[in-house]
């Protein structure tokens, strides 16, 4: 899956290597503390908390004027290559391309690969050069509001995607790793397909190839004609589905709720479906028609029902290594209340 067949869209360790000092190019580690970036970065990358940076104490998305100031701030100017990497790296890929910026890559996978083949981790935090950046606009092509999260619930022409873990989907979980404190209400947007980020993760952390991507979606009736919605908890996997839908495979019309359910499920007035809610199996029969999923799970795609070009043992489950890489870091993020 080499950086060519994304049509410039990803890079390479050895890309960044070999730009590493480039001006033009600005190098943005996100996660969602900034535990791993205090032990080693990339040399000269400036650091996003996906919460302090991206959302505001009331964990709602920041608006523009916030956006253009932390674009200011990190040296970014309109014509800045821009390089995401770390855990949220889709995240801010996305956040990015929803907000005009042009030119966004993106490394794809675990950010140790950096040192793997052998480059050195710096501990220096860059000084940066504030930028000049023109207002920020956001592109309704490719951000969903909350509002037109609940238009699309009974929209026979739309399709929402929930690509957290199944506890989260079924209502155990509010947060991805367990954490009770702060939390709001749980389950999924009703008529949401669920579709677990480890289903499109290989072994390594990174997307699987495009067939066996097409292979997971097609399996949970989830096609071209249709205009699509992917949600998680905070943004970060929704982005990676959204960016898996969009590079690899070609679908037209793809958004991102970026409030996700952090947004939905701490409001008031939100619709909320649980596991075993009877309205979701009529909502989903017509879906489940001709699909090889459990019918006890209406709207799911699970490794049981996955018919995958892939031998089923290497279809990463919801508690794969990216997974708990989500749970270590939210555990850290949230003891240190770095998010607040």
């Amino acid at each position: 899956m080499s950086p060519e067949s994304r049509n410039g869209s990803t890079v390479d360790v050895d890309w960044i290597a070999a730009h590493l000092g480039d001006l033009g190019v600005r190098l943005v580690e996100i996660d969602v503390s900034r535990a791993a970036y205090d032990e080693g970065h990339i040399p000269g990358a400036v650091l996003w908390n996906a919460y302090a940076d991206l959302r505001d104490p009331n964990y709602k998305p920041v608006g523009l004027a916030e956006l253009e100031r932390l674009l200011t701030r990190s040296g970014i100017a309109p014509d800045t290559c821009v390089v995401t990497y770390g855990y949220s790296a889709p995240l801010g890929f996305w956040l990015l391309r929803a907000h005009g910026h042009e030119d966004v890559r993106m490394l794809i996978g675990p950010r140790d690969q950096w040192a793997q083949v052998g480059h050195p981790w710096s501990t220096d935090v860059p000084a940066v050069a504030e930028s000049a950046y023109p207002p920020v606009v956001a592109n309704n092509n490719l951000l969903a509001s909350r509002e037109a999260v609940q238009s699309a619930i009974d929209d026979a022409s739309q399709l929402v995607l929930d690509v957290r873990a199944e506890g989260e989907y079924d209502g155990e979980l509010f947060w991805p790793s367990g954490a009770t404190e702060d939390v709001g209400r749980t389950g999924h947007v009703p008529g949401a397909v669920s579709i677990p980020i480890g289903l499109l993760r290989a072994e390594d952390g990174t997307l699987r190839s495009a067939d066996e991507l097409r292979g997971v979606f097609e399996q949970a009736g989830v096609t071209k004609d249709k205009a699509l919605i992917t949600y998680c908890t905070i943004g970060n996997r929704a982005s990676e589905a959204w960016f898996a839908l969009k590079y690899l495979l070609g679908y037209p019309d793809v958004r991102v709720y970026y409030g996700s359910w952090v947004e939905w499920g701490k409001a008031t007035d939100t619709p909320i479906e649980t596991a075993g809610a009877s309205g979701s199996v009529d909502r989903h029969r017509d879906r489940q028609r001709g699909l090889d999923m459990p019918q006890s799970a209406p709207g799911r795609v699970g490794l049981a029902g996955l018919r995958s070009p892939a031998p089923a043992g290497q279809i990463a489950p919801a508690t794969s290594r990216p997974q708990r890489r989500i749970d270590e870091c939210l555990t850290h993020s949230r003891i240190a209340r770095a998010q607040m």
